[in-house]
């Protein structure tokens, strides 16, 4: 193809971000969506009810006003409940989901200890629970639900750092020790925690690898990109990247996220309201 990509990264807010940051890295040539369901925002909270039409609701109005090459959910609490139901939604359009990196943290686990922070939604997915018992059957894991640190790092988007002590209290279960062990591997099973990674670092009570599954999700992208839909692999260089935002709320972003957007590359910001009730 000739013309450049069209990649949609979803989430449900800023979280996806740090998902779209590595896509953009390997895609630079491409045109970017960013969409963020503020208004469902936290889909953690939602029961698998309320979720899957939700998500399948809002999809299908992008889709229809942006028509995406690919999309990206960025979301792992979305991509472990409704990919399946997408897939067979829109069977021409080709699907990248986020699903906890368990598989990759039992790897390179020395002490077979591992923990996955990650949403009380994600937690509570049997999908969750199959991967531990196909990837880390020879590991003791932790699952570790968070009800406020999505919350948390979209308030740090907005420019408002969160306390260390509100973060702390959210992690202190995923640091286990047991018989002389230590967790050594964290996953980040929710695209929002990355972006406070620095904190995450600083406050741990010893170190830790912290397992981030955004570059190996923007390597399959990439992957599906040339493979699948038959675009050429970008040949590099420094082209102008189309980047717009779109957010599902009512409120078009204030000066500080607008600041941290355009850190991301992201200029354009728009508003396509759709409201818990749309769906």
């Amino acid at each position: 193809m000739s013309r450049a990509p069209k990649i949609l990264v979803f989430d449900s807010g800023l979280g996806g971000l740090t998902v779209f940051a590595e896509v953009a890295r390997l895609r630079p040539d491409a045109a970017f969506v960013y969409a963020a369901d503020e208004a469902g925002f936290p889909y953690g909270a939602l029961p698998e009810t309320a979720l899957a039409p939700r998500v399948l609701s809002v999809i299908e109005r992008l889709i229809a006003q942006h028509a995406p090459d690919i999309a990206v959910i960025a979301c792992n609490t979305a991509s472990t409940l409704v990919l399946p139901h997408l897939r067979s939604a829109f069977p021409n359009l080709p699907f990248v989901g986020t699903v906890p990196a368990i598989k990759p943290a039992a790897i390179q686990s020395r002490t077979k200890m591992i923990s996955v922070l990650a949403t009380p939604g994600t937690v509570a997915r049997d999908y969750t629970r199959e991967l531990v018992r196909a990837y880390a059957a020879d590991c003791s894991v932790t699952l570790v639900g968070s009800t406020t640190l999505a919350g948390l790092a979209e308030d740090f988007m907005q420019g408002a750092p969160p306390p260390d002590g509100g973060v702390s209290r959210e992690t202190a279960p995923a640091f286990v020790e047991r018989n002389g062990q230590r967790t050594d591997c964290i996953v980040l099973a929710c695209t929002h925690y990355p972006l406070l990674i620095d904190q995450l670092k600083r406050l741990a009570p010893w170190p830790v690898e912290w397992i981030d599954p955004a570059s190996a999700i923007a390597r399959r992208t990439d992957q599906v990109l040339t493979d699948q839909v038959g675009f050429p692999t970008s040949s590099g260089g420094d082209p102008v990247r189309l980047a717009e935002a779109v957010f599902t709320g009512s409120k078009m972003p204030g000066p500080r996220l607008r600041a941290a957007l355009r850190s991301f590359g992201i200029e354009a910001v728009s508003l396509e309201p759709m409201p818990l009730a749309f769906a």
